[in-house]
């Protein structure tokens, strides 16, 4: 999408036409939302630094809170998204953390899953951690995430699934919390996958989590 065309859908929705702030919170919601993948009834945002300070003139809460729900950044109804959030338990707090990007935050979902990121501008977004393990997802890619038992072989397992049906890995990130211990994987594809390959990579011994990220519009 254009920036001119971001900006005149942002502006009639939102309070402030910040594509740092309202397009991106959306998109941080969005790209959270695809990653935890599972129906949910708690989401809390923990938001830092400028969307601490200045997002709620923004509507960077609206916005965060749109993008897990689904809506996309041109949808008229972020405007009211606090009356279409029945059944959810959603909550916010606000921190100050030099560490951390001045548009930040961390979204919990259920108690569960925790998934940071940071609103870059133009309306860019960069996911950097899911449950302590680092990543770098910006949305831009069809992937597939896992978490399993760090050992010998586990990336030639997925890779070689994911080969088999014709589909070039565009870029592979892995992380661990020590030698044997929890471990992820992100693979960023050129197409997407069905959930037949999802399943088989569900099927390895020690994955205990995976799944089907799809990449944002």
């Amino acid at each position: 999408m254009e920036q001119k065309s971001l900006f005149s859908v942002i502006s009639p929705i939102m309070v402030g036409p910040s594509s740092s702030h309202t397009a991106g919170a959306v998109r941080l919601g969005l790209m959270a939302r695809n990653i935890y993948n599972n129906e949910f009834t708690k989401v809390k945002f923990i938001l830092y630094n400028s969307f601490a300070t200045t997002g709620f003139g923004h509507g960077t809460d609206k916005g965060l809170l749109a993008g897990v729900l689904g809506y996309s950044v041109d949808d008229s109804g972020i405007k009211n998204i606090f009356d279409k959030a029945s059944g959810i338990d959603y909550s916010y707090e606000y921190r100050e953390d030099i560490s951390r990007h001045p548009n930040s935050v961390d979204i919990i979902f259920d108690d569960k899953m925790t998934i940071s990121g940071d609103s870059v501008g133009a309306g860019e977004i960069r996911i950097n951690n899911i449950n302590g393990f680092s990543a770098n997802i910006d949305g831009s890619y069809h992937s597939i995430l896992l978490m399993y038992k760090d050992r010998p072989g586990m990336i030639s397992k997925v890779s070689d699934i994911i080969q088999k049906q014709d589909i070039n890995i565009a870029s592979l990130h892995c992380d661990r919390s020590s030698k044997g211990g929890a471990a992820s994987m992100y693979l960023a594809l050129d197409i997407p996958v069905g959930d037949d390959i999802v399943e088989k990579i569900r099927q390895i011994k020690d994955v205990f989590f995976v799944t089907n990220v799809r990449k944002l519009k």
